[in-house]
């Protein structure tokens, strides 16, 4: 905290800069706690409050943008991406989408006020095919507001301010050994499972040519997100298993047929989690070896998603 103080004095527009664009982008970083801090520094002369209130909004503004057109652009895999640490990321894009479009535009205003959707408000608008203009002129305005605020709590209450920080300088060697202490922790826990998952039974895997050349497979897309965009394509003859909702749909596997799973994610981590579980109820399957992008290498069969089994994000019109 009290490096922070001392960085927002010290480089002034620089920082606040860094902080205000981190925040926006989705990272961890306490841009509301930046202003605060330049504005009080503001109002004691140390930093120009008018220069200071430009960058932060600048600095946001850029990001926002950034992340709107990203969203316009890539669709629902950047929505995947922000929701990847919820427990169902597919609700987590879902229940955003739904609850931006029916909330309507001027959530923009809003949305930087408002945890879980300050990140997502931007590139939602941008797959949404909100027009540009409206949302540039919507998120000006909400950020305008945003770092309007939390400047003017500082410069208004500086005083206060200074008290407070003078309490974290004293207690900061106590935060500084509570952080050590969770980070430990946190690469234990990752040692931890990196450990378990060595001991786990290893999941057979298949080349896209040896799975292509057997007539008795019935192959699966467990991707982790579904068929949300047009042109989507998947391997000709395979179906959808739902990785999030298994044993809703366990039953309908074939028992007399082998099983490829296949999907598109980082050493096939979904389609093995998959294997693992059907194996645990005793159902053998196996994973294609690089997934769908292996597949489309050796230029093997595709076909693109039925219409009835896409769930298209909804658009502005």
């Amino acid at each position: 905290m009290e490096s922070l103080v001392l960085a927002v004095a010290r480089y002034g527009h620089s920082i606040l800069f860094c902080i205000v664009l981190a925040e926006s982008l989705g990272l961890p970083i306490p841009a509301a706690l930046g202003l605060l801090v330049a504005g009080g520094a503001s109002a004691r002369g140390a930093l120009h409050p008018g220069e200071m209130i430009a960058t932060g909004i600048g600095a946001m503004l850029i990001g926002d943008n950034l992340l709107f057109m990203a969203g316009r652009h890539t669709g629902w895999w950047l929505l995947g991406m922000l929701c990847r640490f919820s427990l169902n990321p597919e609700g987590c894009i879902l229940r955003s989408a739904d609850t931006f479009y029916r909330r309507g535009r001027i959530i923009l205003v809003f949305a930087k006020f408002l945890p879980g959707i300050n990140t997502m408000a931007p590139p939602l608008a941008g797959s949404m095919n909100l027009p540009f203009l409206q949302f540039f002129a919507l998120d000006t305005a909400g950020a305008s507001l945003y770092i309007l605020t939390y400047f003017g709590i500082g410069y208004l209450f500086s005083d206060f301010l200074k008290v407070i920080m003078r309490g974290y300088s004293t207690a900061g060697s106590a935060m500084a050994w509570l952080t050590g202490a969770f980070v430990v922790v946190w690469i234990a826990n990752r040692v931890r499972l990196f450990l378990q998952s060595r001991k786990e039974l290893p999941v057979p895997m298949i080349t896209p040519e040896e799975a292509a050349g057997r007539a008795n497979v019935s192959i699966f897309d467990v991707r982790s997100h579904g068929y949300y965009e047009q042109g989507t394509q998947r391997i000709k003859g395979s179906v959808r298993l739902e990785p999030n909702a298994l044993m809703d749909h366990i039953g309908l596997l074939p028992r007399d047929r082998e099983i490829v799973l296949y999907c598109t994610c980082l050493r096939e981590a979904t389609a093995v989690r998959v294997a693992r579980h059907l194996a645990e109820k005793g159902i053998p399957s196996a994973v294609l070896e690089g997934g769908l992008s292996a597949w489309k290498k050796a230029s093997l069969p595709m076909e693109p998603v039925p219409q009835d089994e896409m769930v298209l994000l909804p658009k502005f019109v």
